[in-house]
């Protein structure tokens, strides 16, 4: 099921007496599968809301299809409901090779407001499966149950409960659905697909494509035409992948955001013909620590006709394609539900579908962050800047004004805190840099897991030279976490007196409350309502 507002609202403040009681936040529209009339309707309106809430499976020609596909539709007494494409591909259907299942916007987000335990735990299981398919790892139960604390036959039957599937046709229908992906948006020879898939054996994978979908690798790859965009061709060795997200897409506010922020040399925002793009190199290991042989570049082209991002990057991440996509669908929060986080959001300003920023590099975040504190956002740039000319590491892109990589953490750990010091940079902040550094190892795991903001905010603040505010910042952006309200932040706090007359912390604290569990996007459109509106940067001369 997937919960959708009931109709669109206004954006503009209310007054107290016209807001909604705390309890009718969660007034959501359901969307029940069991109720094959009901989940018709939603097909034959082809609403976009639904997107990536459920899948049909289409009994007279054997394929599955996203709410939205807009070949014909079938006949009611054809169609069959899946909350999921593992659902739909362990009853045999295979996936549309027009809408593409493999690039529906995901319900990660989602999952980890629930306060159910055993749904919780099984949420995060399927989490933990995603990011290991991705890896290219082999997971054991066993040892995801121990990580999850249950045992490995407990964690199998509350698993097949929350998602109708075991978790190895689960990780089966991931691995499978990642192939399909790299298959049809890059040239990768099918072996690096097989590999970048978590296939150790290609017989294996072979086998594995052919029994499930009925053809093998290299015929899907002749019967599909990639995505392409003709100002996204960027070198002869670049590969793109397409990732799909939910509208309404505030594009706009979000590469602002990363604007305002942007390292010089390291990201830029642009705009060309066919919308608006972010460009950024990515430090060795960043995305894979595995794959940390070199340093690389990576640019996003919205496509907002198609709800769609173009995801370009450089032959260094092509055997972390599939971990490429999973880090960027964070970055640009791309599975995101603007209506149900709009819903919640009624008395703050601001335009719908906005995004929660963040982030492909977590350690680059985090030094960011620190460099931030109780400065000016243009300050922490020019120190930043400064930062990454003294110690990051040079790559070849092809854009004379993207041309350095962030330093690693295992560079920064062995420099001295004087040297950082010495670039204007107050010396305690420079020791938390250093520190930071040590530490990252141990925290890198903790911002892969949105669950777990706790643990991770816990790591931080025994660090020396980060305190809450920072801590919270980190972990709201660099794991995605959307239910963070940032403590005393100085333009939140003047945001929230100017709409909401509060006179302390504790007074937005508890204004902030029926905004639970979307406080991180609260937080964004507090920010925003202290700034004028954006504007649209101009496309490069062609």
């Amino acid at each position: 099921a997937c919960g959708v507002p009931v109709q669109p609202k206004s954006r503009c403040p209310k007054t107290a007496s016209q807001r909604r009681p705390e309890t009718d936040n969660q007034a959501m529209l359901t969307l029940d599968l069991t109720d094959h009339a009901a989940a018709y309707q939603a097909l034959l309106a082809r609403d976009a809301r639904f997107d990536g809430c459920f899948f049909v499976g289409v009994t007279s020609t054997g394929i599955y299809c996203r709410p939205i596909c807009r070949v014909r539709t079938p006949m009611a007494e054809n169609c069959r409901f899946f909350q999921s494409q593992a659902q739909a591909e362990a009853a045999k259907f295979r996936p549309c090779l027009k809408c593409r299942p493999e690039i529906a916007p995901g319900l990660n987000q989602m999952a980890w407001t629930v306060m159910d335990a055993s749904r919780t735990l099984a949420r995060q299981a399927a989490h933990t499966l995603d990011t290991q398919a991705a890896s290219g790892e082999l997971p054991r139960l066993q040892e995801v149950a121990v990580k999850l604390g249950v045992s490995d036959r407990h964690l199998r039957r509350i698993f097949q409960t929350e998602h109708g599937v075991s978790p190895v046709q689960y990780l089966q229908t991931r691995r499978l659905l990642l192939a399909k992906q790299l298959l049809t948006d890059t040239a990768l020879p099918i072996t690096q697909v097989a590999s970048a898939s978590g296939y150790r054996s290609l017989r294996r994978f072979n086998a594995a494509f052919a029994e499930n979908y009925r053809m093998s690798p290299s015929r899907l790859r002749g019967d599909v035409k990639p995505d392409s965009s003709p100002h996204s061709g960027i070198a002869p060795d670049t590969l793109q992948i397409s990732l799909g997200y939910r509208t309404p897409c505030d594009v706009l506010r979000l590469l602002k955001f990363f604007a305002q922020r942007s390292i010089p040399g390291v990201e830029v925002v642009d705009a060309v013909v066919s919308g608006l793009r972010v460009r950024r190199t990515v430090r060795a290991g960043a995305i894979d620590a595995s794959n940390s042989a070199r340093a690389a570049w990576i640019a996003a082209e919205f496509i907002p006709e198609k709800a769609r991002v173009l995801l370009s990057f450089s032959s260094e991440l092509a055997a972390s394609s599939a971990a490429l996509a999973q880090a960027a669908r964070r970055w640009l929060d791309l599975d995101a539900a603007p209506q149900a986080v709009d819903a919640m959001l009624a008395d703050l300003p601001g335009e719908s579908g906005l995004r929660l920023p963040g982030s492909l590099d977590g350690f680059e975040l985090a030094v960011r962050a620190v460099l931030g504190q109780q400065v000016t956002v243009a300050g922490a740039r020019t120190l930043a800047g400064r930062f990454v000319q003294r110690f990051g590491e040079a790559v070849v892109t092809p854009w004379a004004d993207i041309n350095t990589a962030f330093p690693s953490p295992q560079s920064l750990a062995a420099v001295p805190a004087e040297r950082i010091a010495e670039l204007g940079i107050i010396r305690s902040r420079a020791g938390a840099i250093v520190a930071l550094a040590k530490a990252w190892p141990d925290l890198q795991p903790l911002t892969l897991a949105p669950h777990q903001p706790d643990a991770l905010i816990a790591r931080l603040v025994a660090l020396p030279g980060i305190g809450p505010w920072t801590a919270s910042y980190i972990a709201m952006r660099a794991s995605g976490w959307p239910d963070i309200f940032l403590p005393n932040d100085v333009a939140l706090l003047k945001a929230m007196k100017q709409l909401f007359n509060t006179a302390n912390q504790r007074e937005a604290d508890a204004v902030a409350e029926r905004w639970k569990p979307w406080r991180s996007y609260a937080v964004m459109h507090l920010w925003n309502s202290l700034e004028k509106t954006p504007q649209q940067p101009q496309p490069e001369p062609t």
